[in-house]
C-alpha cells in the first residue's frame, strides 16, 4: 500500500494560503481524484459551507467541529484538504497520521504564528511532520516588502480573533515590531 503524503501551506493573514490550497485541490479534481475539504465551524466569516480565499475564490467543504471527524468522512477520499488549521487542537496531528497511514494525500493550510508573532495552534507541530511545507508570503502595508507577520490592528488579546482587512495587516519584520 503507498502511504500518504502531508503538504502544510503556512504563512500571514492576505498571504494566498487559502488560494493555494483551492488550486491543489482543483488539480487534484482535474486529475480524476476523489477530493473532500474540511474547515472547523469556527471559521463563519464568508460562508458556511465554502472555503472563500481573499481573492473570492470558492470550493464546497464541510465544517467539522473536531479532527477525529475527518478519519471517517474522509475514508472513501485520495486528497483530503483542510483549511484554518491553526484553528483546531492537537488531536489534529493524530488524525493526519492515521489518514497518511491509509494513504491519503492531506493538503493543509492555516496561519504559522498568531498576532503576536508566536507559533499558533497546532500548525507548528505539523510543519515538523509535513512532507512538503510552502510557506507563502504577503505584502506589507506599510513598506511593501515581503510580509510573514499578520499585525492586529484593533484592541483584543484573545488569541483567536476572527478578521479581515479592517482587524489586521500584513507586516514585513521591521514594520511589525516597531
Amino acid at each position: 500500500m503507498q502511504k500518504g503524503k502531508l503538504e502544510i501551506i503556512c504563512g500571514s493573514m492576505f498571504s494566498g494560503k487559502t488560494e493555494e490550497l483551492i488550486r491543489r485541490v482543483k488539480r487534484a479534481r482535474f486529475a480524476k481524484q476523489k477530493v473532500i475539504v474540511f474547515k472547523p465551524s469556527i471559521d463563519t466569516r464568508f460562508n458556511k459551507d465554502k472555503i472563500v480565499s481573499h481573492d473570492s475564490s470558492t470550493i464546497d467543504c464541510v465544517v467539522i467541529n473536531k479532527p477525529i471527524e475527518m478519519v471517517t468522512l474522509a475514508a472513501k477520499y485520495d486528497v483530503i484538504g483542510i483549511d484554518e488549521i491553526q484553528f483546531f487542537d492537537d488531536s489534529i496531528i493524530d488524525c493526519c497520521n492515521t489518514l497518511i497511514q491509509k494513504g491519503k494525500r492531506i493538503i493543509g493550510a492555516g496561519l504559522d504564528m498568531d498576532y503576536e508573532g508566536n507559533p499558533f495552534g497546532p500548525t507548528p507541530k505539523l510543519l515538523a511532520i509535513a512532507d512538503e511545507v510552502s510557506k507563502v508570503r504577503a505584502i506589507c502595508t506599510k513598506c511593501g516588502k515581503s510580509a510573514n507577520f499578520s499585525h492586529r490592528i484593533v484592541a483584543g488579546e484573545s488569541q483567536v480573533m476572527l478578521g479581515e482587512k479592517n482587524e489586521y495587516q500584513p507586516r514585513c519584520r521591521n514594520c511589525f515590531i516597531k
